[in-house]
């Protein structure tokens, strides 16, 4: 589920939202009256955790029904490895990551069925076809650190760290992930039956597509995949000029933006900063249109709101004040990250500290027993050979954490006591993140984050590096854990085995690796000054970083107008959480989506809200469920978006690489 959905869908129900973990589209709109079985509400609590295994080992599992095998797992690994480069270009500009696995499932589902029907191949079977999503979407949430933690990182160090040690890294913390996740399953998915509505949602979709009914709806979804896809494609590869020219058509560039055809005969500008240098321009790409896509309208408009004030009215005055010190995007978000992120900050922290109800809930569950009846003593576990082990979660947990710590000591200068105290930590903060992910399909990663780097500013006073790093370790490694939980649940409701979903995603682990970490040392090949810069924006480690430096510097260090905009930040931000709280979500302002258009450019929020409009529009106007309009963007709104994104955004990573390698002046 995208983030703005997911905190829509947290303020109806009265839980918290989170900022900058976002994404994976939305199904809720799918009718859960299909072939699945699930156990009854009155089932659930009277049952016994024996009794729930038993159920389901009779009347849901699939016996040894293909599922993780090589196909499926090079299936995932390839496809999961290519998506993750949408997470690492939607990162990039917006600070988001997105989940890849519907489409994932799509593309596997629609490729599979094209090879049978040439008879060179046959039909993934259901299981293999949600083992393959759990590898691809393991490798799609991978670029979290590289857009975060990472560059924040070596931005407050000035040093680049080796791409293997990034590498290895990520890849440590993801498996740390894994492993907190082991003891977990059993409790919150086989006894607590907890809904973990985008794992739910995913098993819904497999069902229906690998069923009679699903089959022509899934081949259409492929094409309307593959429509988008190809249509952002074309767009971002006819705005490059180094392409054009390479086919000899240079008439046939589209401008970078459409304004650019006004500067040909005026320059518009607000107390003599033209408008373009104040990043309010119309972008010509349209994979930030796809991305608001994902969004429901009350964040889409808060980040028009903040949008128009930051950059109609603030920033044009604090430039004529020379206050900012340039007219470009670096230096405009040089002062107003800080307001933006003490906005997203504090309401993601309030949001989050509103419902203690929540995080009580995450410690009562993994002691509670919710039947009334009791096991037998010493009743063997009837799930014993297909469950995830123990073992390896209590000899895993201390080898991959005491790695974790000494490759922090010694990568990163982090002290080995320091490093020590994040792992319990992490298990704290698992716990949290897995109960609000299965209860809403929100991970809450940047309040935990932030609930880190405060922590650290008590006990490692003045050390950015740690203060970064730390919160690094435990946002990651929870965020792994309920990313694996969310891909146990479809597995779980479908009959699969929840070691294969296990091995399939350290596999997702490797290959996201594999494919995002080169990509990404290609795109800013060693110069960190190109963070935060107009190509490679980076809004989400720049709010790390200026968390990291009032933490660790006080506010004193900012200019007074700053220190004046964080103190607006934070009361805003807190006040639009209030009002949300009072009204049961109904207010019209999301904090966070006011904040983060403090640190986007003006043409990214535009086309977001233009994205989101123009969906929204679309459900005014196509109500009949038979016409093209409603199938397409009514009932498929996500796999729309979703090509969008995924086409735009690998082509323009490679135009990227093309841009500042290939082709850079030597």
């Amino acid at each position: 589920m995208n983030e703005a959905k997911r905190a829509e869908f947290a303020s109806e129900i009265g839980l918290p939202s989170a900022s900058f973990s976002v994404p994976a589209p939305s199904f809720f709109r799918y009718a859960l009256a299909m072939a699945i079985q699930e156990l009854t509400t009155e089932q659930v609590h009277t049952m016994t955790l024996v009794e729930k295994d038993q159920w389901w080992l009779t009347k849901v599992y699939r016996g040894d029904m293909p599922q993780l095998n090589v196909r499926s797992a090079l299936t995932g690994m390839l496809i999961g490895g290519v998506l993750s480069l949408t997470n690492l270009y939607v990162g990039i500009k917006t600070g988001w990551t997105l989940g890849v696995g519907i489409t994932s499932v799509i593309l596997s589902f629609a490729f599979f069925k094209a090879m049978a029907k040439l008879g060179i191949g046959k039909e993934m079977t259901i299981l293999e076809n949600n083992a393959m999503q759990s590898v691809a979407t393991s490798a799609g949430y991978m670029t979290a650190p590289l857009i975060a933690s990472m560059p924040a990182f070596m931005m407050v160090t000035g040093k680049v760290v080796p791409m293997w040690q990034t590498f290895w890294w990520i890849i440590v913390l993801s498996l740390l992930g894994v492993l907190f996740a082991f003891p977990l399953k059993k409790r919150f998915i086989n006894e607590e039956q907890l809904p973990f509505p985008e794992g739910r949602a995913a098993g819904i979709v497999l069902d229906n597509l690998h069923t009679d009914e699903g089959q022509g709806d899934g081949i259409f979804k492929a094409k309307l995949l593959a429509y988008g896809a190809g249509a952002s494609a074309l767009v971002e590869t006819m705005r490059s000029e180094i392409v054009m020219g390479a086919i000899k058509a240079p008439f046939l560039k589209l401008p970078d933006y459409w304004d650019d055809l006004v500067y040909k005969f005026a320059t518009p500008a607000i107390l003599g900063t033209p408008l373009k240098d104040l990043t309010i321009r119309l972008d010509s790409s349209i994979v930030m249109v796809g991305t608001g896509g994902l969004m429901n309208m009350k964040t889409a408009m808060s980040l028009l709101l903040g949008a128009f004030v930051n950059y109609f009215l603030l920033a044009p005055i604090l430039i004529k004040e020379g206050i900012i010190a340039g007219a470009n995007f670096k230096a405009i978000t040089m002062w107003s990250l800080w307001t933006g992120a003490s906005m997203m900050a504090s309401a993601s922290l309030f949001s989050f500290f509103s419902k203690p109800k929540l995080i009580l809930e995450s410690f009562t569950q993994l002691f509670r027993k919710v039947s009334t009846r009791k096991d037998p003593a010493g009743a063997k576990d009837p799930l014993g050979e297909i469950e995830l082990p123990m073992w390896i979660f209590v000899v895993g947990i201390p080898l991959i954490g005491a790695i974790t710590v000494y490759l922090g000591h010694v990568w990163f200068d982090l002290h080995w006591l320091l490093g020590l105290i994040a792992i319990p930590l992490v298990f704290v903060f698992t716990l949290i993140a897995v109960t609000s992910t299965g209860l809403t399909a929100i991970t809450p990663g940047s309040a935990l984050s932030k609930l880190t780097q405060i922590t650290y500013s008590v006990i490692a006073p003045g050390n950015i590096g740690t203060n970064l790093m730390t919160a690094g370790i435990t946002t990651e490694v929870s965020l792994n854990a309920s990313n694996l939980l969310m891909d146990i649940k479809p597995g779980y409701m479908l009959g699969g085995k929840p070691r294969h979903q296990a091995v399939g995603h350290v596999l997702g682990i490797f290959a996201g690796a594999l494919v995002a970490v080169p990509v990404y040392y290609q795109i800013f090949h060693g110069d960190i000054s190109l963070f935060t810069s107009d190509k490679l924006p980076m809004p989400g480690a720049a709010v790390w970083k200026a968390v990291a430096e009032v933490l660790t510097k006080g506010l004193s260090a900012l200019h007074p107008t700053a220190v004046n905009g964080v103190i607006a930040g934070v009361l805003i931000g807190v006040g639009c959480e209030i009002a949300n709280i009072k009204t049961k979500g109904k207010f019209p302002i999301s904090g966070v989506g006011l904040g983060l258009a403090f640190v986007l450019k003006f043409a990214d929020s535009f086309s977001m809200a233009l994205g989101a409009l123009f969906f929204f529009l679309m459900k005014k106007k196509a109500t009949d469920p038979k016409s093209l309009g409603y199938r397409a963007f009514v009932k498929n709104q996500e796999t729309v978006c979703a090509g969008v994104i995924a086409g735009g955004s690998i082509i323009g990573i490679i135009l990227i690489i093309l841009e500042n390698v290939v082709f850079a002046p030597r």
